[in-house]
């Protein structure tokens, strides 16, 4: 089965964000993605709230329950316990635990599995008791991934941002794949399942699903939303679908 898309909405946040104005919706275009056959929609929300809101949280929440059953929901972020008691009160499908700080523009690297331990285990012991699947941020690095497993966390996320960055240099770009690919091949092997997402775009996707045939999920914020200023949100969640192999 192909990858299943996860939409992000934090550019479409920011955008909002920009004026004290409801629009672009948050959870308007999140519907309109969902109905264009998108498997989940994906925030992350950041203390500061510059990109999504906390109140756009059980918006999401509800839209999905209400109207799209079968999607998923997937909150990112740092987890200290202000993130954590938003995840609990807010019931995602799955979190992504990613190791930002607050000031971060976006994320850009994974965690240190191995140093990072003592830390993550006991969180995601709690989320993994609170039902929630959970996902860790994944440098292109396979020497880390039976550390990730041994936390008790469900997946990785391949942080795919040097690969998006490869866009004119395909030789380069072919490098990072392989990489990237290897960990996905550890992972797996350790019983994870793998997520991608940053900077994965309709041209540069198709490669990295033939590599990793097994990928369960890409999240999909910045180049979805560009993309979308063209042709639509609709019409740009179809395209990626495609260009998952669906």
């Amino acid at each position: 089965m192909p990858a299943k898309l996860s939409v992000n909405l934090n550019a479409i946040a920011m955008l909002r964000n920009r004026r004290d104005l409801p629009w672009p919706s948050v959870t308007g275009l999140g519907r309109i993605a969902l109905a264009a056959g998108a498997h989940g929609l994906t925030v992350h929300p950041r203390p500061d709230e510059r990109h999504t809101r906390h109140s756009d949280l059980p918006e999401i929440r509800a839209l999905i329950d209400d109207e799209f059953p079968a999607a998923e929901f997937n909150i990112e972020g740092y987890p200290n316990e202000d993130f954590l008691a938003l995840v609990e009160k807010n019931q995602p499908e799955q979190v992504t635990l990613v190791p930002d700080d607050p000031i971060q523009a976006t994320s850009d690297h994974g965690w240190n599995f191995v140093a990072q331990a003592v830390f993550l285990t006991p969180i995601v012991k709690r989320l993994k008791k609170g039902g929630f699947r959970v996902s860790l941020f994944s440098d292109a690095d396979p020497a880390g991934v039976n550390a990730a497993r041994d936390t008790g966390a469900d997946r990785i996320e391949l942080y795919t941002g040097p690969y998006g960055s490869c866009h004119s240099d395909s030789a380069k770009a072919a490098k990072v794949l392989e990489k990237l690919g290897k960990t996905a091949d550890a992972a797996i092997a350790a019983g994870l399942q793998v997520n991608a997402g940053h900077d994965l775009t309709v041209n540069n996707l198709p490669a990295l699903a033939k590599r990793i045939p097994a990928l369960a999920e890409v999240s999909i914020g910045h180049g979805l939303t560009a993309d979308a200023l063209e042709y639509g949100m609709a019409g740009t969640v179809g395209r990626f679908l495609k260009a998952c192999g669906w």
